[in-house]
This record gives C-alpha cells, structure tokens and sequence, in this order.
C-alpha cells in the first residue's frame, strides 16, 4: 500500500470473512438462530392457554388466573414479535439496509424485556391490592389450571433451550416462558395452600415473591439489549483484549478509532485503524480475521491500513 493511502482493507474482500458461516443470499448467518417453526408452536401453545385461563378464571373467580392470562398474553405478543424478527434477521441485505435486518432482533430482545418488567409491574399491583381485599378464588379450578400452565409454559421453554447462551432474542423468549411456569407454579402452591387453610392472602404473597424471582432474571437481559440497541460492545467481549490482540499483529505499530458493535444479537461486527508502516497483503488481513473470528467469533470485520499515523490522522479530523 503507498504511504498514506486510505482505501480500506476489507475482511470481506480478503478471506477474513470468507464466508464459511451459513448464509442466505449473503443475508444473516444463523448461528444459533431459530427455524420459524419454534416460534409458531410457542405463539399457538401460550395463545391457547391463555383463552383457558380466561375461562376458568371467570368461572372460578379467580383473579389471580386472569392476571396471569394477562401476562401471559403479553407474553404471546411478545413471543409473535420476537418471531418476526428473527425471520427478518434471516432477510438479505439491500441498496439501503446494507446490513439487512438483524437489528430487529435485538430491538425485539429489548421490547419483551421491557414487556416482561411491564407485567410483572401489573401483577405485582394486583397482588398488593388483593393483600387488602382478599377475594377467596375456587382453589381446586386455580391449581388445576396453573398445573396445566406449568406443563405447558414448560414444554414451550424447552423449545427455545437451544440458542439462548448466544441469541439475547432467543433468551428472552426462554426466560418469558420459564417466569411463566414459574408464575403457575406459584398459583398451584397458593391454591393447595389456600385449600388446606382457606387464608387468602396467600394467594397475592406467593404472586409477589414470584413476580421478585422474575425481575431478578429479567433485568441482566434488560441491560444487555438496551447496550446492544445503542451500540455498545456486547457484554462478552472485551474492547481492551481485542484492541491488544490487533495491535500484537506482526508490523503494527498503533491501533486507532476500533469500533464494535451488535449487528443482530447473534452477529458482532467491527472496523478499526491499523497503523503498519509496510502497508498490508493478503496474508497479513488472513492473519488478522482468522485472529478475531477464532477468539472473538467477530466474522464481520473492516479494517483500514495506515502506513503513516500522523498524515493519516490529519487528514481525517483535520
């Protein structure tokens, strides 16, 4: 490269970013992204489940079970949102989104865990309101619906138990439906407990106790996707060790103006100034994208070569 030359240096054009992971139409790679038919199922389960609530609940007079069909239903919308994004996040770039869709992803990852604290806000206002006007539901109606919602909250879960470690949009999902089994185990030991001694105030107790259990697993996921719908690095990398990894490259003298950031909450891209002052081949940009991809799984990397640090600089901000 001729000193002070600014044409970029691409991952994507220099085998860094080869395309060995999985790709539609150059679209998103779907490491640890759901088929559609995961979301499908969870969405028709939780919905079904939720007009039983609602009829048992009227029946029973069980307020309790309407407040958890409420959240439920959050949930299920929750759960249609976060399924249309991950089908978006599976659309190829264009003219003008040039990253295609996969924010979405974590726009919805933000919107269900803002959803999730909204709902357990509600419950918890229920819970307290009926801590001083009991309202004695028909106990045998709330633990056998609750059983069944455990069952079926449950096996919902389980759909989304792949992925979640790297998927923010996926763990949502998981932790969604798991507070929900939570919140119908609770309704089961309330209503046995409310059967035995018929103290009603058991009911909104165990509501609020598990209503702390999800908010408690609900507010690191809150806190990542609000970082990643900004911009910031994902939680699991370290800008420092990865800005010390590119600076140990062979030849470089300086690393400048390293960006990372969450393409989607499965993809991390990343562009940065290397200052090297014999320039860059192919094999050094290898060296580099092999580097970042093999410790930090950063497969979309754009890197700018920069034989003089002062001059290029200067011309940049100057």
């Amino acid at each position: 490269m001729a000193p002070n030359d600014h044409a970029h240096d691409h991952a994507d054009d220099h085998s860094g970013h080869d395309h060995r992971h999985d790709h539609v139409r150059h679209g998103r790679h779907h490491h640890g992204l759901p088929d559609g038919r995961r979301w499908v199922l969870g969405v028709a389960l939780n919905l079904g489940f939720v007009v039983i609530e609602v009829v048992f609940g009227l029946i029973g007079r069980s307020t309790a079970l309407l407040a958890d069909a409420g959240h439920n239903l959050s949930d299920v919308l929750g759960l249609a949102m976060a399924g249309v994004a991950a089908w978006l996040a599976t659309r190829p770039a264009d003219g003008r989104r040039t990253y295609g869709w996969g924010k979405a992803t974590v726009l919805a990852a933000f919107a269900n865990s803002v959803a999730l604290v909204f709902a357990s806000g509600l419950i918890a206002s229920e819970a307290v309101r009926r801590l001083f006007s009991p309202e004695p539901p028909s106990a045998g109606i709330m633990m056998g619906v609750a059983a069944a919602g455990v069952v079926i909250n449950g096996l919902s879960a389980l759909l989304f138990l792949r992925g979640r470690g790297e998927d923010a949009n996926v763990r949502a999902a998981f932790l969604h439906l798991m507070g929900d089994a939570l919140v119908a185990a609770g309704v089961v030991v309330a209503g046995g407990l409310i059967f035995l001694t018929g103290r009603a105030w058991i009911d909104p107790v165990a509501s609020l106790i598990v209503v702390g259990v999800v908010l408690y697993g609900t507010w690191g996921l809150l806190k990542e996707a609000f970082h990643l719908a900004v911009d910031a690095a994902p939680a699991r990398l370290d800008p420092a060790k990865i800005r010390a990894v590119l600076a140990a490259r062979p030849g470089v003298l300086a690393v400048h103006d390293l960006h990372i950031w969450a393409m989607s909450t499965t993809e991390v891209a990343l562009t940065a100034h290397l200052v090297r002052p014999q320039g860059a081949d192919d094999a050094f940009l290898c060296d580099v994208c092999d580097a970042l991809k093999a410790e930090f799984g950063i497969a979309h990397a754009t890197l700018q070569v920069e034989t003089d640090a002062f001059d290029a600089c200067a011309r940049m901000h100057g």
